[in-house]
Order: structure tokens, then C-alpha cells, then sequence
């Protein structure tokens, strides 16, 4: 059996701050975002990866790939999104198997209308509060860390 390689005082200090800004940043912003929107937080995050898009829809196999969910978790919320018009899903001419997820007129007002205030979210609770270096290293420290998740063995989830 391997021996544990347990994390020392100052590594466990900086994953428990990590795992609770992370925590509590995450629940300012989506109390924020339904504070001020019709929106929760995994439909900003749906519309703002489409969106991105120069088409405005993505397959929806890269769209669970890009924020981190499983397919059926990402079809299932898909599916509430279209019901509430804010996207449609589209075949995918190339791949049957496949389908687009497409942003509809109504998903990008409702986007343009919450962006502003998620953005000052975003700037009060996080990028006003550090330096430019800091912004720097964070960047940094998340392309290593992604990096790493993306070498990772195939098969084992993000």
C-alpha cells in the first residue's frame, strides 16, 4: 500500500481557504444573480459559454466539457432552459448523434440584462479586492491546476 503524502500545515491552510472563498464566493453570486435576474446561476453560466460562441449555439457534448458537468446533468438543465424559452437544441447536421445548443432571442435579453450585475459582483467581491499580481499569479496558479486536470488519465472525471 502507498504511503499518504498528507498535506502539511501551510498546504492545508491554502486548499481550506481555496474550498471556502470558493464556497462562499459561489453562493454571494448566485444570491446576487437571483437577487437582480430570472436567472440562476447554472443558467449564466449555460448562456454565457453559448454566447461566447460566434454562432450563439455549441454541441452540447463540447458545452459539458467546457464548464465541468456530466451530459446528462448539462441535458437535463438543457431541457428546463428550452422549456422556459431561453435556448433551443438543434440537430446537428454533421452527427446525428449530436446536438447544438443555441441561445434564443429571449436567453441573450435575459443575459444582457443580468450581465452588468453580475459583473459588479464579480469586480465588488473578487477582482477589486486583489492587486494586479495577484490577479497575475491567480491566472497562473489556474492554468497549472487545469493544465494538470486536462493531462489527467482518461476516464476519470473533472
Amino acid at each position: 500500500m502507498e504511503e499518504v503524502h498528507w498535506l502539511d500545515d501551510r498546504e492545508e491552510r491554502a486548499w481550506r481557504s481555496f474550498l471556502h472563498m470558493h464556497q462562499r464566493l459561489t453562493a454571494r453570486m448566485s444570491h446576487d444573480l437571483a437577487a437582480t435576474s430570472d436567472l440562476s446561476s447554472a443558467d449564466y453560466m449555460v448562456l454565457a459559454e453559448v454566447t461566447n460562441q460566434p454562432e450563439r449555439r455549441m454541441r452540447v457534448l463540447d458545452l459539458a466539457r467546457q464548464i465541468g458537468w456530466e451530459k446528462s446533468r448539462l441535458s437535463h438543465h438543457v431541457n428546463r432552459m428550452v422549456e422556459r424559452g431561453l435556448v433551443t437544441k438543434e440537430k446537428c447536421p454533421e452527427d446525428r448523434r449530436a446536438a447544438y445548443v443555441a441561445v434564443s432571442e429571449k436567453g441573450l435579453r435575459e443575459i444582457a440584462a443580468a450581465a452588468p450585475g453580475h459583473v459588479a459582483t464579480v469586480r465588488r467581491y473578487f477582482v477589486d479586492r486583489l492587486t494586479v499580481d495577484q490577479i497575475d499569479s491567480l491566472v497562473e496558479v489556474a492554468a497549472t491546476v487545469l493544465d494538470a486536470l486536462d493531462r489527467a488519465e482518461p476516464g476519470l472525471p473533472d
